[in-house]
């Protein structure tokens, strides 16, 4: 790993440094100061000319300050002459503002996605986008790895008789069937409604959930109300129990006590794309920082990113038990 460099934010260091201990290189230092006036800076404290830079940080709340940092930082490894830039963003939280929904609204994801390129970033390196398009808001280049692979092979050790996979919407419901193709498993997707950001409703379930046991999968649970709904939508439709699964657990507000309080939630899994909550029953993470190391690693020495897919692509994966969705 000669001429990398990797630096991270306030965001999610404890992930940094496992990415880092993957590569087999050490995280370098970063000064994070604040101003009186509430203003930010940030100072890379390491040698940064003509050597590839990686800057891990997640978007995760504050939101704001970590992304403000991220810009900082790329612009103080274009001033140092990095010859190149990447951005790891495991969760990049304005995918979720990727369309004019209303009237004289601001379109978020496109927006951060020029800010980083304007900050001197070259490529972009994330994780489970909420939604296909926003890859194309940016100007560089873009690494869009799943986390499918590794939620799957957390599944495979287990007795599934009887389980289905389960997408909270019709929306999410082909990365629910990519993931039971992987299980040989039948696949499910509620019917949902968004009345606002913490607030949804769910009218009807499309497929057999009678009896089963649900995997329910989702790329990001937030306050947890669209899963705490499909839950309840599954008991009504006689599914037996629920295990939860997502790539993003941003588990804000009540989420938490929500899921883990819920008699027919079993488990809920995710990620360590954002840091995990403390004191979570039943909550298992799981980790991606090989994944990114890896993609790191083949990004440094040009070498091929998409293989990593394999795993996880419908041609290399088993066809589902019974007809799926899609």
């Amino acid at each position: 790993m000669k001429g990398i460099v990797v630096f991270s934010g306030s965001a999610h260091p404890v992930l940094a440094d496992e990415i880092c201990s993957n590569l087999g290189i050490s995280r370098s230092p970063v000064k994070i100061s604040r101003f009186s006036n509430d203003c930010l800076q940030a100072q890379l404290l390491a040698n940064c000319r003509q050597r590839d830079v990686y800057l891990i940080q997640p978007l995760v709340p504050p939101t704001q300050d970590h992304l403000m940092e991220l810009l900082l930082m790329a612009d103080a490894a274009r001033g140092a002459s990095a010859a190149s830039i990447t951005a790891v963003i495991p969760h990049y939280a304005y995918a979720r503002s990727d369309k004019k929904d209303a009237s004289r609204i601001s379109i978020g994801g496109k927006l951060v996605a020029e800010l980083l390129v304007t900050a001197g970033v070259d490529r972009v390196l994330t994780m489970a986008l909420h939604a296909p398009q926003v890859h194309g808001f940016f100007r560089a280049p873009v690494d869009h790895l799943t986390a499918l692979g590794v939620i799957a092979d957390h599944y495979r050790g287990r007795d599934l008789t009887d389980c289905v996979v389960v997408s909270p919407d019709l929306g999410n419901a082909k990365q629910a069937t990519l993931l039971a193709r992987l299980l040989n498993l039948p696949v499910a997707a509620g019917s949902k409604h968004r009345l606002a950001d913490d607030r949804v409703v769910i009218d009807q379930i499309v497929g057999d959930v009678s009896g089963k046991r649900a995997i329910v999968l989702d790329d990001e649970i937030a306050t947890g109300g669209s899963i705490i709904e499909i839950v309840k939508r599954l008991g009504d439709f006689g599914c037996r129990e629920v295990s939860v699964a997502c790539t993003h657990g941003l588990f804000t507000g009540k989420a938490v006590e929500k899921l883990s309080s819920h008699p027919s939630i079993k488990e809920v899994v995710s990620t360590n794309t954002v840091p995990a909550p403390d004191d979570f029953p039943r909550h298992t993470e799981l980790s991606v920082a090989g994944l990114f190391a890896e993609a790191i690693g083949r990004i440094h020495k040009g070498r091929s990113v998409s293989s990593l897919f394999d795993g996880v692509d419908p041609a290399y994966a088993p066809p589902p038990a019974v007809d799926g969705l899609f």
